[in-house]
């Protein structure tokens, strides 16, 4: 289906982007000069997040902003200044410090999002250990698989949380030197510690040791579709990645309230909803409670948020309840709203110009290059469904394997492989006790990232599908993707999966499962409309010849759609790792 261009131009803007000329920009730039707007240790003693993010902040004319907003599940709020966030993370570090905790330990955080994770996080980096958060949801199993691999030394949790998930699991974890419950008044025993009250003895001064900008920050681990997951190694130098995304993507102005509204339990929540926005100084929102289409209107009235990051299933939320809150909340302020996590649908584009007053701007990028890669920057035309074009200081490309190799195909429009060059700051620099998989990830000096795309004469990016997601159908290879965009621009359909079922006659037939909007209800009939809706604008060879009405569709806690789940489920095969399905702990 065509869905016309977004045009932009200066009329549109609230005000004028950082990044207006994209192509001299891209011609002239240098990492060199993004390194010029950090400040660095004292002493020349390295570069370090934290001191980026916090005390380079604290200690300048930015001590009394609010850099923390945090809104409670239970109607709670808490502002915390940068000044204010310079000695609660100094505390942290402290304690990591008397606990014997230092270089390259790994403090790993079972928490929801609530003030103690985000001065954790900061506090970590300001030790020089590595930060490694937990979705809170976690059963017991992937928390263990994660503190073990992870080699964790340090874990931060609830008493609940402790009791429920992580207490079964201390005999098989011998390197788990502490757990530190920030619930908890006292310490219970000596492995067993009150982080309140450890706080509460800490120095508030503390001198950030030196940190060369290659010293690992933070792990993350991440699913693939089969095997125990991944544990992503990512660098202090990732900042200037996580700096120049939120000038140029981001767009952030001094006087911007950010909110993202991933968990840091995935790397967004993380690169986005920590790191990103206190290295710019400006305010960033935090929400405790889970997703409400009603309370996420008000937080954006309210708060009064000028840029928005959130994810398409959310945005999919919205659309299947029929919210559009520009029309009943004042968003006055938003000036840009931002998707990630999965390819935005270009449905799903345009519907924010009806429901939100302004387009959603899709961005692509994984766990393993810990920043954005490829973005629909403000200043630039939108052409829904496509990822963008590449950050400054990026340089993709399509390729082929060829000869134990790959070749950049250079002709537009043609499907391949999404790879990088490798070099950019966020590159993840490794995966933990796993080199071997981290070497094969790189091919005759390209990152190949498993993403199967396209490029358009404009240069424009188009996903197309993960590369074991792609359907070989009667000689055709369909990305589920397309069909899922295509399925989604009917009145019905609120989302949809798709996958390829083994057939014997043409190798793979196309099986979409839907989800229907609150006012359509499952039927022969409606089915027929859908296969019939498709073919008409796919052609029979790429349509689906299969549909099943399914509530709700499997997703990850980052909020993507799990389709070798619906594919092992429709098989009987092994479901494999299910730790980040939601609701899955």
């Amino acid at each position: 289906m065509f869905w016309p261009v977004i045009p932009k131009s200066p009329a549109s803007w609230k005000v004028p982007p950082n990044l207006l000329d994209y192509e001299p920009t891209v011609a002239t730039f240098s990492w060199d000069a993004v390194r010029g707007a950090f400040q660095g240790l004292p002493e020349n003693r390295g570069f370090n997040i934290a001191h980026e993010a916090v005390d380079r902040h604290a200690d300048g004319p930015l001590s009394d902003r609010v850099a923390i907003r945090w809104l409670g599940a239970e109607g709670a709020t808490l502002s915390i200044r940068y000044g204010e966030l310079k000695t609660r993370t100094n505390r942290f570090a402290n304690v990591l410090k008397g606990l014997g905790i230092g270089k390259a330990d790994t403090v790993a955080v079972l928490l929801g999002r609530i003030p103690e994770l985000y001065i954790a996080a900061l506090g970590t980096l300001k030790n020089t250990s590595v930060f490694c958060p937990l979705f809170s949801a976690f059963g017991p199993e992937p928390v263990y698989q994660r503190l073990s691999r992870g080699d964790a030394k340090i874990l931060l949790t609830t008493e609940r949380a402790y009791r429920q998930k992580v207490a079964p699991l201390m005999a098989r974890l011998p390197r788990l030197q502490s757990v530190l419950l920030v619930d908890a008044r006292e310490h219970a025993s000596d492995r067993l510690l009150s982080l309140p009250r450890l706080m509460a003895e800490a120095a508030d001064a503390f001198v950030i040791p030196p940190t060369d900008p290659e010293d690992i920050a933070v792990l993350h681990f991440t699913s693939g579709t089969t095997g125990m997951p991944k544990g992503a190694l990512h660098v202090h130098g990732a900042a200037l990645t996580h700096y120049l995304t939120g000038q140029y993507v981001m767009d952030f102005h001094p006087d911007d309230v950010f909110w993202c509204t991933a968990d840091p339990g995935w790397v967004t929540g993380t690169s986005y909803g920590i790191i990103a926005p206190l290295l710019h100084g400006i305010t960033n929102v935090v929400d405790e409670a889970d997703f409400d289409a009603v309370r996420w209107c008000r937080i954006l009235q309210a708060e009064r948020v000028t840029v928005w990051y959130t994810a398409p299933t959310a945005i999919r939320r919205f659309m299947r309840m029929g919210i559009e809150p520009a029309r009943q909340y004042d968003l006055s302020r938003l000036r840009l709203v931002h998707s990630v996590g999965e390819p935005l649908n270009p449905e799903a584009v345009v519907w924010g110009l009806q429901a939100l007053g302004m387009p959603i701007h899709d961005n692509w990028w994984q766990t393993e290059t810990g920043g954005i890669m490829i973005a629909n920057f403000p200043a630039m035309d939108i052409r829904p469904g496509s990822m963008g074009q590449p950050l400054p200081g990026i340089e993709a490309a399509i390729v082929e394997r060829a000869d134990g190799g790959v070749r950049v195909i250079e002709k537009p429009n043609v499907q391949g492989d999404l790879a990088l060059r490798p070099g950019w700051p966020s590159m993840f620099r490794g995966y933990l006790h796993d080199d071997a998989r981290y070497q094969k990830c790189f091919v005759d000096g390209w990152y190949l990232t498993g993403d199967l795309a396209r490029r358009d004469a404009d240069g424009y990016f188009w996903f197309v599908g993960r590369a074991d997601d792609i359907i070989k159908t009667s000689g055709h290879m369909v990305g589920p993707f397309e069909v899922e965009s295509t399925l989604m621009a009917h009145p019905a359909v609120a989302e949809a999966g798709v996958i390829g079922k083994p057939d014997p006659l043409i190798g793979e037939m196309v099986k979409a499962f839907v989800s229907l909007k609150p006012d359509f209800a499952p039927s022969d009939a409606l089915r027929l409309e859908l296969i019939g809706f498709a073919r008409q604008r796919l052609g029979s060879a790429v349509a689906p010849k299969e549909i099943a009405f399914t509530p709700d569709l499997p997703k990850n806690k980052a909020g993507k759609i799990m389709r070798r789940l619906l594919k092992a489920r429709e098989l009987g095969l092994p479901e494999e790792d299910l730790s980040t399905l939601e609701d899955s702990g």
